[in-house]
This record gives structure tokens, C-alpha cells and sequence, in this order.
């Protein structure tokens, strides 16, 4: 990092207070935060993406359980990570907004944040949970410096580009790549080789489970960082990084417009997106899950071309019931008897990073050898139900926490690295004198 503007810029700023803070994020934050921990346990830390379909299906015998697990595919997953990720983008535009108004840069003081983010993922990532995503933000993050000076028709146009496009490339390479490359007989061949090799895959898997679900940490440890690198760590990971991009500039633009800043100002615009977000929503989610459903009773063959344009339709549902959740939250937030209600999830919100990273815990503590070893013994019901109650026990102690501190524990952590020295964390310390580039 440069020395002289960008130095004196971090010394000159600090986090943002309490007072100066948009409400309705961090009501949103707070919400995408519970969806987020239902989908990171049910899909990820019960064990389900490491167990044979057999064993999947044995826990999906009731109704309730079957009736949980369509719910749980059409309203919730992947619909809650886009909100995180277009929040964050909203989140530049204020500290952009901020530094201009400053007459500074945003960049240096942007850039320590993200350095103190990957290193609080890298944590997250190998003691916590494989599944980290504060690393990708990280990186994403950086490439959205790119588009900080762009028009905003230039910038709604490549949060287009890379919400899809990636996506779809990474598609078309994974599963057609050998044979645009070498040939119909190179496909067929290499066809018959992934068969082959998912056996090995499946024992794979099951040596992971086993280490997750079974012994002590350090074993624990050591099958957290094979899933990772199994699931993960694989050139896939652009694709991701693309498409966490473009829902970053989403939010930028979101936040240029000041739709959030003023919603009363905006609520046509917002009403407008609601009905887009609901009908695209549903039709997308819809076509997945009919999808979805008729892979798993082998009626629909997923290496078949014309199934490629199911990629960007599902994801199209997802960004539409994203986009329906928080235009509704946004609108039922300017009513007063709905206000009460959802200024709950607040604290939450203002502490995303902590309860994101405690949820990994949590779910360690619940479902691995570590804890109660309850991998791959429950049901999507009390799946659902045990993380939405874990999700309270979270909302309460931010509560509890920030009527006592300023910050979340790891928000102080992060917070402290980015501008170099301890921040205040008691209620009754006074702020550092400075002006506020974002928090």
C-alpha cells in the first residue's frame, strides 16, 4: 500500500456510530443472516453433501420432512447469500459516498479492510468451517474497486454480465468443454471416466463424514481441510468470484440511487422490483425445483445441452425471491407497527461477521465428534427448526451484546486492524476524534 494521501487517510478515519447507521440494513443483514444459517447447516454442516443419496433419502421418509426439504429448496436456498452480497456492495457506495464527501480516497482504507477480512476468513476457514466465504468477499471485493467510477447504466450492465455469464461459461466448460475441445468420441470417453471415478469419489466423501462426525478436533481439523479443498478449492471457484462481483455492483448501484437511504422517496421504483422479484421468483424457483425433482427420479438427464439454459434460470429465481424478500422488508419498515417488529433483527445485522463466523461453531458444536455428533441423524424439519432456534439464542445475545459494546467482538477485531489501532469497544468510551468513512 502507498504511503502519503492514503496513510493520512486511514489515521483520519474510523467507524461509523450507531446514529449514523441506516437502520433498514441492518434489519436486512439480520434477516439474510438467519437465512444464510439455515442454508449453511442443512446443506453443508448437518452432512447432507457428503452422504450417499441412500442415506439422504432414508431422512426424508415423512411428509413433514419431504414437505421441509421442497420449502426449504424453493424459498431458501441460495436465495439468502445474494442479499449478503448485494449489501456489501451498498455497503462501498456509503464509505465511497463518505470519502468524497471527506474529499479523500476510499481506497486505502478499503483495501486494509478487505486484507483484515481474508485474514479473518483464512481463521474462519481452517478452524471453523470449510465453506468460508469472507475469503471470496475479499477477493471480489478488490475487483470491485474496478467499478467504483463507472456510469450507472455501464454498472447495471456488468452486474448483469457477471451474475450470468460466469455461471453459464463455467457450465458449458465443465460439462461440454471436451467436447467442443476434441470431439464427440474424446466426450464420450471422458463421460464414462467421471463415472468411473465417482466411486472413489463416494468413499472419499465417506472418509470425510466420518472425520466430521466422529473423534476430536485436531481429526476434525485435518476433514475439514479435505472438504474444503474437495468442494471447493477447484477452478469453479472464478466462476463464484465473477458472480459475487456482479451482486456487488448490484449494490453499488442500489446505493448510488439512494434507494434504501430514502425509501419513501423510491417506494414506486421498489414497488416495481417487488412484483418483478416475486413473479421471476417464483417461475424460476419453480422450473429448478420441477428440475430438481425429475434429475433425482432419473426422467431428466442434466448432461443433456438444452439443460444448460436451466443455469441461468435458477439462478434468475434465486436473485428474484432475493429481490422480493428485501423490497418487502424495505416497504413493511416504513410502517410503524412493522418497524417494532423487524427493528429486532438490527443488532443482528450490526454484528454480521461475529454471528456469521459463531454460527460455524454452533454448527460444530451441534452436528460434529467435537459436539453432540448429530451429522446425518436428523430430518430437514428438525434440521430447520433447531438452526432457526439457534438463529433466537444469536439474536438475543446481540442484543445483549450491544447494549453493552459498540461493536460485535470480531467487527472490533476487524475494525481495529483496519485503521491500526484498538477501537473503543464500552458504550461509555467516547468515539476517537475523526471523520467517518464507513463502517
Amino acid at each position: 500500500m502507498s504511503g502519503g494521501p492514503g496513510v493520512e487517510g486511514v489515521a483520519e478515519a474510523r467507524p461509523v456510530d450507531a446514529g449514523e447507521r441506516l437502520e433498514v440494513l441492518d434489519v436486512l443483514r439480520g434477516f439474510a443472516l438467519g437465512g444464510v444459517f439455515v442454508s449453511n447447516v442443512y446443506v453443508w454442516m448437518s452432512g447432507w453433501v457428503l452422504m450417499p443419496r441412500p442415506a439422504v433419502q432414508a431422512l426424508t421418509a415423512t411428509w413433514v420432512d419431504q414437505a421441509a426439504s421442497e420449502l426449504f429448496q424453493f424459498f431458501v436456498n441460495g436465495r439468502f447469500m445474494p442479499i449478503f452480497s448485494f449489501l456489501f456492495g451498498l455497503g462501498f457506495c456509503v464509505q465511497l459516498t463518505r470519502a468524497e464527501k471527506r474529499g479523500t480516497s476510499v481506497v486505502p482504507v478499503y483495501r486494509r479492510r478487505l486484507m483484515a477480512m481474508y485474514l479473518l476468513g483464512l481463521v474462519h476457514l481452517y478452524g471453523a468451517w470449510y465453506g468460508d466465504v469472507l475469503n471470496m468477499y475479499a477477493m471480489a471485493g478488490l475487483l470491485l474497486l474496478l467499478f467504483r467510477e463507472r456510469k450507472d447504466r455501464t454498472l447495471l450492465l456488468w452486474a448483469g454480465v457477471l451474475m450470468f455469464g460466469p455461471m453459464l461459461v463455467g457450465q458449458v466448460l465443465t460439462r461440454f468443454g471436451t467436447l467442443l475441445l476434441h470431439g464427440p468420441e474424446a466426450h464420450a470417453a471422458a463421460r464414462e471416466a467421471a463415472k468411473a471415478a465417482a466411486k472413489g469419489m463416494a468413499e472419499t466423501k465417506a472418509g470425510i463424514f466420518e472425520g466430521l462426525s466422529s473423534g476430536g478436533y485436531l481429526r476434525w481439523l485435518r476433514a475439514n481441510a479435505e472438504a474444503y479443498f474437495l468442494l471447493f478449492f477447484s477452478p469453479m471457484m472464478l466462476t463464484h468470484i465473477g458472480t459475487t462481483v456482479g451482486r456487488f455492483a448490484l449494490g453499488l448501484w442500489a446505493g448510488r440511487k439512494g434507494l434504501f437511504h430514502d425509501v419513501e422517496k423510491h417506494r414506486a421504483t421498489l414497488k416495481r422490483l417487488w412484483g418483478w422479484g416475486l413473479g421471476v421468483g417464483l417461475v424460476g424457483s419453480g422450473v429448478g425445483v420441477v428440475t430438481g425433482l425429475l434429475m433425482r427420479k432419473k426422467l431428466l438427464d442434466f448432461q443433456e445441452p438444452w439443460t444448460l439454459v436451466l443455469t441461468p434460470v435458477r439462478e434468475l429465481g434465486a436473485v428474484g425471491l432475493a429481490t422480493f424478500y428485501v423490497t418487502s422488508l424495505a416497504l413493511l419498515f416504513q410502517r410503524e407497527r412493522w418497524r417494532k417488529v423487524l427493528r429486532l433483527l438490527a443488532p443482528a445485522g450490526r454484528m454480521a461477521v461475529t454471528n456469521y463466523m459463531s454460527q460455524s461453531v454452533l454448527g460444530m458444536l451441534v452436528f460434529s465428534g467435537v459436539g453432540l455428533g448429530l451429522m446425518g441423524k436428523t430430518g430437514p424439519a428438525v434440521t430447520i427448526a433447531l438452526t432457526m432456534g439457534l438463529f433466537c439464542v444469536q439474536v438475543a445475545w446481540s442484543h445483549w451484546w450491544l447494549a453493552r459494546y459498540r461493536f460485535g467482538p470480531v467487527e472490533w477485531v476487524w475494525r481495529s486492524l483496519t485503521y491500526g489501532k484498538a477501537q473503543p469497544m464500552k458504550r461509555s468510551a467516547e468515539p476517537s476524534p475523526g471523520t467517518v468513512p464507513g463502517a
